[in-house]
């Protein structure tokens, strides 16, 4: 621990800087302060030349100029006087609260040295036979060194106990001053072998961190550096949330960035015991934990000063984790649900190169998004694209009708396009429609260019071959492997799994 506080020893020489800053600073306020009254004689004198041929209006202009001159200048000063004092204040606070930590660890790691002692000599003294203690009992002693010697860290890096470290971050949605915010927590608690509880740690997080991955993972790197302060070499690690079990006995890769890193950094202290060793567990066999990491959560309920400071300026993404602008973040229309523009971006743009409605990323969340709501981070085209799939969500699948001729291609409603055509067709006795765009004839029962004075039989028999673009599709669909759902008529291709295919629009096919 000395080692952690010897960088410290640099401080006072810090505070004696800023202290010799400041008295440079109002030297040099002394020094304008010279120099103005300097200027103000100067002006006097000018004043008192001037007597005979007196001038109201260039006396009042000069008077206002040094006045005025002299109030910027010592507001000024004063300002910066002041946030110097205060960031010397706070500088003196920081280290204050580092040697009360650091004291607090000292102690609690002494007497956990105490205990193990204790412990190891019961063993021993249980260990003796009833008539040798009666015979040299008064000779035995097992004396407890409180020095800084090598005998403490032998103590506890020699001991075979292995300790128990219970760890929990929990994120969750809480009212908070009548609006919902996302808040998050971490509880640690270590254990001896017996179970007895000798450190716990109730934190809250803010900024960035809160995905339940992030918070999981900076819950347990809180716990390994309590552990390694304590001078923990043996431990047992509990852990009751599966992803982050994966990752850390390196059976499954974290795919962000930001839970790479933090999985890469519990490798990276893992390597610093002699014995490791995770295990996965029930949540109710989460010791302690659990509560601790509520209580930071219900810490920043009833005191959200510091956590509301600290979302003024920015605000945390829970996809991308990174901490975004508060004017760079989307909210859903409805659920209210905020993330930057880049993800929402991205996951929009990949629902609709799927042909989806794009809806609100949260998990199990049905808001839909709002076209005009999300001008602000799509292109042009992505927002043509995006009306297109809200108008081809609004028609049922069975009421899709296209316009056939290529260079329009618009999509209508069979009940849409039939009372659009009543005012010019004769729609009851033929099946002729008019495009409601380009205004193109075509049949409704054969999906092609209206064929006059032809029935749809007679028409099919004088061009029994498909167009060429329907020829070229079905070959692409072969040599692709692709189905055409029955019902909906769509194509549809296997990604992965089993051969079993299921059709957006349709049931099993």
């Amino acid at each position: 621990m000395n080692s952690a506080f010897s960088d410290d020893g640099d401080l006072p020489y810090l505070f004696s800087d800023h202290r010799l800053e400041l008295e440079l600073m109002a030297a040099e306020e002394l020094d304008s302060d010279l120099d103005l009254a300097f200027r103000i004689q100067l002006e006097e004198a000018l004043a008192a030349s001037l007597a005979f041929h007196p001038s109201a209006s260039t006396s009042t202009s000069s008077n206002f100029l040094v006045d005025s001159h002299l109030t910027s200048e010592s507001d000024g000063f004063s300002k910066i006087s002041g946030l110097q004092s205060d960031e010397l204040a706070r500088f003196e606070q920081e280290v204050e609260d580092l040697e009360i930590s650091g004291a607090e660890v000292l102690r609690l790691t002494g007497e956990l040295r105490r205990q193990i002692l204790n412990e190891r000599a019961a063993r021993e003294i249980l260990r003796i036979e009833e008539e040798d203690w009666r015979d040299w009992s008064v000779n035995y002693e097992k004396p407890f060194d409180y020095g800084e010697g090598s005998s403490k860290s032998k103590s506890l890096a020699e001991s075979d106990e292995v300790f128990g470290l219970y760890f929990k971050g929990i994120v969750s949605e809480e009212r908070v001053r009548g609006e919902t915010t996302v808040l998050a927590g971490i509880g640690v608690a270590i254990c001896d072998s017996r179970g007895k509880l000798i450190l716990e740690v109730s934190k809250p997080l803010l900024g960035n961190g809160k995905s339940k991955n992030a918070a999981a993972a900076k819950a347990l790197i809180e716990g390994l550096n309590a552990a390694l302060g304590l001078e923990l070499k043996r431990i047992t690690i509990y852990c009751d949330y599966h992803p982050l079990y994966q990752f850390i006995i390196g059976r499954w890769l974290p795919r962000q960035r930001k839970i790479s890193e933090l999985v890469d950094e519990v490798t990276i202290l893992e390597e610093k015991f002699i014995y490791f060793n995770p295990k996965m567990v029930a949540r109710n066999d989460i010791k302690y934990a659990f509560e601790l990491a509520r209580d930071a959560i219900v810490s920043q309920i009833s005191s959200p000063a510091e956590s509301s400071q600290a979302k003024n300026l920015t605000k945390n993404c829970v996809i991308c984790l990174e901490d975004t602008d508060i004017g760079r973040m989307f909210s859903v229309d409805g659920c209210l649900h905020q993330y930057c523009f880049s993800c929402m971006k991205q996951h929009v743009e990949v629902k609709l190169l799927h042909g989806m409605v794009p809806k609100c990323p949260h998990e199990g969340c049905k808001s839909e998004l709002v076209v005009e709501s999300c001008r602000k981070f799509l292109t042009p085209k992505a927002i043509d694209t995006f009306s297109q799939r809200l108008r081809e969500a609004s028609i049922p699948v069975t009421e899709r009708v296209y316009c056939p001729y290529p260079r329009c291609s618009t999509l209508m409603s069979e009940s849409g396009v039939l009372e659009y055509a009543k005012d010019f067709l004769d729609v009851e006795r033929t099946g002729a429609r008019k495009c409601m765009k380009c205004h193109g004839l075509f049949c409704i029962t054969c999906k092609v260019p209206w064929h006059s004075n032809m029935t749809c039989h007679d028409y099919k028999m004088l061009n029994p071959l498909p167009p060429s673009e329907d020829v070229k599709l079905k070959s692409l669909a072969t040599r692709n492997l692709w189905r055409q759902c029955v019902k909906c008529n769509h194509m549809i291709e296997l990604a992965e799994g089993c051969f079993h295919m299921t059709c957006r629009y349709s049931p099993f096919i």
